[in-house]
């Protein structure tokens, strides 16, 4: 864990909380779980430890995701069971971050006013500030805009990671795109680029922590400085900062989500192809193979011109692995459109694919649209695709069997402890028997595969 002394922390003039327990529970996005980890190191910085659970935590963070519909019912049924909790315990205390809270936190205090503290997605840095109020005073809320993040985002706020060897960086917050059925525009602000020597100053750290494998983050990471425009040209641009990232020593593996297909350009995957510690794995996320919805969805893109970006890229990085977003039941869909997404998915052959049913959220223009289809005739479509893609993951995956493959050890099995969990370069999942630490780097031989994961023995 990294500990800093930050504007956030030197601005409180209250004794720290030493020995008090702290739970932050996190939904959505990889960005809401690199933003738990700077509340947790927050928390640390002034002197709480984590809480082994609900029952004997003195501070609970719900930290919202907003992007589908169930994630409020999720919010409401946690901060329900909290409020029993409280009851018993009045010393506890709540608060809820996030994209949710951003979006609706006059609801959150109306619907649960036993929250403490509300605070948005821009407010990260005063937490610890805003907790203090709602001890001495009672209960606030603070959602700013787009306008504070920056100093947000830049300042070296302490972080507490659970896993050693593996860190998230944040290279930009934001997203200036206008995807009809995206509600991170409205709750995430416009575009901000951070600089660029602050983020090679933070992985070389990481580094020097022992850290071995970075994933870059940012809502559209092809957008990548354009922000930072010098003589009125974007510079640096994100394939830049993959090579520069990639020669810090230490720096085994990089990843990095999500860019969009209409941006991804071939010195990216230049980029990807001459950095050796880029991984060979793609996340390029297709939303619907139609051209008609992709029109509606506001994309940018058609599916011949997703296909061709995604085979530039396969063509420039040797190797490389590629995944997916699908959208099933969007406003208006046919069953001729939701055939041309099986078509496109058949033709992409990704090695894997997160497949999500169309979910309204309000600020956004497909919530008022016309043409939104009945759950029986969304479900059944849903298990097509899904039986589409497992068949063509299976098949990918059987084809590695007989491979040699790299692979970083994560930790034990979940569900048993004589075995290994490992991902390959490309993003697979190993599972090896034996007993490695976290963050070892193994050769292993692929044995058999399933959709899900490979099985495989040291090599």
């Amino acid at each position: 864990m990294t500990r800093l002394e930050t504007p956030a922390v030197r601005e409180r003039r209250v004794p720290t909380r030493e020995g008090r327990r702290y739970l932050v529970r996190t939904f959505g996005c990889q960005m809401n779980e690199h933003d738990s980890e700077r509340i947790a190191g927050l928390f640390e910085s002034d002197g709480m430890v984590p809480a082994d659970g609900l029952e004997d935590a003195d501070v609970v963070v719900v930290n919202t995701c907003a992007v589908r519909e169930n994630a409020d019912n999720r919010l409401y049924g946690n901060l329900g069971h909290l409020k029993s909790l409280k009851d018993a315990r009045p010393g506890m205390r709540i608060m809820v971050a996030g994209c949710l809270a951003q979006k609706d936190r006059d609801l959150v205090r109306e619907k649960a006013p036993w929250v403490d503290v509300v605070f948005g997605t821009h407010n990260l840095a005063r937490a610890l500030t805003l907790l203090d109020h709602a001890e001495e005073w009672g209960p606030v809320t603070e959602i700013h805009d787009e306008t504070t993040a920056t100093a947000t985002m830049a300042s070296d706020l302490p972080s507490r990671r659970e896993v050693a060897h593996s860190a998230w960086v944040t290279i930009m917050i934001g997203c200036d795109n206008a995807c009809t059925f995206c509600i991170v525009p409205h709750v995430r602000g416009r575009e901000i680029s951070r600089r660029p020597g602050d983020v090679l100053r933070e992985v070389a750290a990481l580094a020097a922590d022992g850290v071995t494998e970075v994933t870059l983050l940012g809502q559209n990471v092809n957008s990548y400085g354009r922000d930072l425009r010098i003589d009125g040209r974007p510079r640096p641009v994100f394939a830049d900062l993959l090579r520069r990232v990639g020669e810090i020593e230490g720096i085994r593996r990089i990843r990095y989500t999500s860019p969009h297909p209409k941006d991804i350009k071939p010195d990216v995957a230049a980029a990807m192809a001459e950095t050796p510690a880029v991984c060979e794995q793609l996340h390029l996320p297709l939303q619907s193979g139609s051209a008609r919805i992709l029109r509606a969805m506001q994309r940018g893109y058609t599916p011949e011109r997703f296909l061709s970006k995604l085979r530039m890229a396969e063509g420039i990085v040797p190797g490389l692995a590629t995944s997916t977003d699908v959208i099933v039941g969007f406003p208006g869909e046919t069953e001729e459109d939701f055939q041309a997404t099986l078509d496109v998915v058949e033709e992409a052959r990704f090695d894997s694919a997160f497949m999500f049913i169309y979910s309204p959220r309000p600020h956004t223009r497909a919530a008022t649209m016309d043409g939104h289809l009945d759950p029986e005739t969304v479900h059944e479509r849903f298990a097509r695709l899904v039986a589409l893609q497992e068949r063509i993951t299976l098949e990918k995956n059987r084809a590695l069997v007989g491979a040699t493959v790299e692979v970083l050890v994560e930790g034990p099995s979940r569900k048993d402890p004589a075995v290994v969990t490992a991902r390959t370069r490309t993003n697979k999942v190993v599972h090896l028997s034996g007993s490695y630490p976290p963050g070892t780097y193994l050769d292993a031989v692929v044995e058999s595969a399933a959709p899900s994961h490979l099985m495989g023995r040291l090599a």
